[in-house]
């Protein structure tokens, strides 16, 4: 009985319970309990599929207002397409009544400001870490809410992404207030109106001093949308046509029909980093088109 004690205490000395790693069962939406810093309380989910990629990409996939990431994870098919592909999808969950995202304080808007967008941050970090992911292959994505987190992240953690595709958003700053999960009616309502200059500051004050490459940009937005006006997407076309030194008032290719009838695409028209597709006669929100976003992601042919 000595003996067995020892060679017990021998195993625990080897294996600390306060270091083990967390189980996370292969294709199952798994909570992350520890993840890194993560002041704005924010929960992380991750989905990890049966037959892992060599070098997984890795997909931020972020809910709408009153949504969670179990209903963004039944209601969105990156998880089935996960399977097929190989990647990694991580899906946060706001920490705040309703659920919609803070992407409209102070700390929010700033690179390591520590809140939801830096948590979210962090959990690519524990990910890339924890699966071996290709770090060139990140990617985000969201609704709604989501979306205007999107752009969000694209704006402060520009190093962190290759590519997002936004669905029914408003642009990056634009939802300020400087208070945490702040309404902002003004956006919302499509009259923040500002130049491609003045919405390329407000991009490059989330960051100062970063010049790196940043995630190119696919922008869906519905003509009947009446939650988050339809002039939101001129101004998110115009803040990255900015950021890239695209012109967002001359397009060079107008694609009627593409990728279904209502929509048009506006597509590697400002340029190579950015794409907008605008649906005529479709509210809040634009259906997820996943197909389109693995094209964009470079996932898919």
């Amino acid at each position: 009985m000595k003996l067995l004690s020892s060679l017990l205490a021998g195993l625990l000395a080897l294996f600390p319970l306060t270091n083990a790693k967390q189980c996370i069962k292969r294709s199952t939406l798994t909570p992350v309990v520890d993840f890194g810093p993560n002041t704005s309380g924010t929960k992380m989910y991750i989905y990890v599929p049966a037959k892992l990629a060599a070098k997984p990409p890795v997909i931020v996939a972020i809910h709408y207002c009153t949504g969670t990431a179990q209903a963004y994870f039944i209601g969105t098919p990156y998880a089935n397409l996960a399977e097929q592909y190989g990647f990694v999808v991580i899906y946060p969950e706001s920490p705040y009544p309703g659920t919609c995202w803070d992407v409209s304080s102070t700390a929010a808007l700033t690179h390591n400001g520590g809140a939801d967008s830096n948590s979210i941050a962090n959990m690519v970090t524990y990910t890339l870490e924890r699966y071996g992911g290709d770090e060139s292959r990140v990617f985000v994505t969201g609704t709604s809410s989501g979306a205007m987190m999107t752009n969000v992240m694209a704006a402060t953690y520009p190093e962190v992404f290759a590519a997002a595709s936004v669905y029914s958003g408003v642009p990056a700053g634009c939802f300020y207030t400087g208070t945490v999960d702040g309404w902002n009616s003004t956006c919302a309502n499509g009259l923040s109106v500002h130049s491609q200059e003045e919405w390329t500051d407000t991009v490059r004050r989330m960051y100062p001093g970063y010049d790196g490459p940043r995630p190119k940009m696919l922008i869906f937005h519905g003509s009947a949308d009446t939650t988050l006006y339809p002039e939101n997407y001129n101004e998110t076309v115009k803040e990255w046509s900015g950021v890239f030194g695209y012109d967002a008032a001359h397009p060079v290719e107008v694609d009627p029909g593409t990728p279904e009838a209502a929509y048009t695409k506006y597509g590697i028209v400002y340029g190579p980093q950015l794409t907008g597709y605008y649906a005529i006669g479709v509210g809040h929100t634009v259906p997820v088109h996943a197909d389109l976003d693995l094209q964009w992601f470079g996932i898919t042919a």
